[in-house]
């Protein structure tokens, strides 16, 4: 993965950035991103990561953890 990836999760639109060893997420909003939080790519699991490689956005298990990031940011108070 080398550029940003959109990708549609529950109807809405997150941006993935790769940045060295970390993975970036953000939620587009109009023409803008808020980035959400940066994890470790380590910590998704190897599916994700996989498809995350291959610009799979459809793949059930990069959804399911573009899910949970979201998710956590939102338990958060963000």
């Amino acid at each position: 993965m080398t550029d940003d990836v959109t990708i549609t999760v529950d109807g809405d639109e997150y941006v993935l950035r790769r940045d060295g060893d970390d993975l970036q997420v953000g939620r587009r909003i109009a023409d803008d991103v808020a980035w959400l939080d940066t994890v470790a790519l380590g910590l998704l699991p190897g599916p994700a990561r996989e498809a995350l490689e291959r610009g799979d956005t459809g793949d059930e298990s990069l959804l399911i953890a573009v899910r949970g990031i979201a998710q956590a940011e939102e338990d958060r108070g963000a």
